[in-house]
């Protein structure tokens, strides 16, 4: 009698005289993953609709128990009034002076989840005092995974571009950097093109070449031709001679600089502007190369990143309850009725053991 008869019979009183009706609303959802793949594929029609890795899935449902939830619905909805509208209800009701560890204790009661990890999906039972406020509560836990999944998406997009990005950056960089020593060279130089420079220059030393040519078989001509001593007309085409010959020689000496421009460092020779140029221009494209390949890399990770987006998807919208199904009353008198009995015979058996033995 004292041991089952008077708790279970307290326990029945408890239940349905005290306690306080408890309504119950469902929510199911699932964490999808929609990749759309290239065009390609999208002429193909190879898209794709698949779930999301499980551990997006394990993150949900660990997010759900966690305080910085239950504080979030907290301050939106105010939990604390709403799970402590029963007059008197020292068990299933919450003391609305709890603290917010207290009120994290209590939310696992109230709030039941169910996680297949198989599948990913995650089911929800929100219980309260009145079916709007289980209701609210559920929809609330459903705005606040679907803004988790958002953060997670956008963190994943950010993490897909950010190194892509940097490299990008720094082919931008060295591009500017290249371009900037060719122009400076250019306007030091006062050289557009070497290649087109050596051109000209070479039609100058053929032309001098030629002409010093034509007066060497002028020379020989009046050499044979007449008395070498005292000829006005020899010693004229031997002064025409010498000074072409001094032209090519200052021509091959300062070969490229006919305009007057010299190398920065005081060196006339054309071959070192040559090499100089060549080595920008080779840098410059170089840094193009570069340049777009990391534009590449880095359309293409934001073109998958945008493909590829995680959401919340509900199977089962939170429902709105029109019977208190809880507290399981007589369920809970006979499980507490069936474990004092239980008690109350192994005690019996250890008792009469004992008792057996002396």
């Amino acid at each position: 009698m004292l041991t089952v008869v008077a708790p279970s019979l307290a326990a029945l009183f408890y239940l349905f005289a005290i306690a306080e009706d408890q309504y119950a609303s469902s929510v199911s959802f699932s964490v999808r993953s929609e990749d759309l793949g290239s065009a390609l594929s999208l002429l193909g029609g190879l898209s794709s609709l698949s779930g999301a890795s499980s551990s997006d899935a394990d993150i949900l449902y660990q997010f759900i128990q966690s305080q910085e939830l239950v504080q979030r619905i907290d301050e939106k909805i105010d939990l604390h009034a709403i799970y402590s509208k029963p007059t008197f209800d020292p068990i299933y009701a919450f003391d609305k002076d709890g603290s917010i560890e207290d009120l994290v204790s209590y939310w696992g009661s109230m709030v039941k989840i169910f996680y297949d990890r198989g599948t990913g999906l995650i089911e929800l039972r929100v219980q309260a005092f009145e079916p709007q406020d289980a209701q609210r509560v559920a929809q609330e836990i459903y705005d606040q995974s679907s803004l988790m999944i958002n953060q997670l998406s956008a963190i994943g997009r950010v993490d897909t571009t950010r190194y892509a990005k940097e490299d990008l950056d720094t082919a931008v960089e060295r591009l500017k950097a290249a371009r900037t020593a060719l122009t400076e060279f250019r306007s030091r130089t006062q050289i557009v093109d070497p290649s087109a420079d050596i051109q000209s220059q070479m039609g100058l030393l053929n032309t001098l070449q030629q002409q010093m040519t034509a007066s060497v078989v002028e020379l020989n001509l009046l050499q044979s031709s007449s008395k070498p001593e005292g000829d006005p007309r020899i010693e004229e085409s031997e002064r025409r001679i010498a000074v072409i010959q001094k032209l090519i020689d200052q021509e091959r000496e300062k070969f490229g600089v006919g305009n007057g421009v010299n190398a920065p460092d005081g060196d006339s020779n054309f071959s070192t502007l040559v090499g100089e140029f060549e080595r920008l221009n080779v840098d410059r494209e170089f840094a193009e190369k570069a340049y777009l390949a990391a534009l590449a890399t880095y359309d293409t990770a934001v073109a998958k990143a945008q493909r590829q987006s995680r959401y919340l998807a509900a199977h089962v919208t939170p429902t709105l309850a029109e019977d208190a199904r809880y507290p399981q009353r007589m369920q809970t008198v006979l499980l507490v009725s069936g474990l004092l009995l239980a008690a109350w015979g192994i005690a019996m058996l250890v008792y009469y053991s004992v008792r057996d033995r002396r």
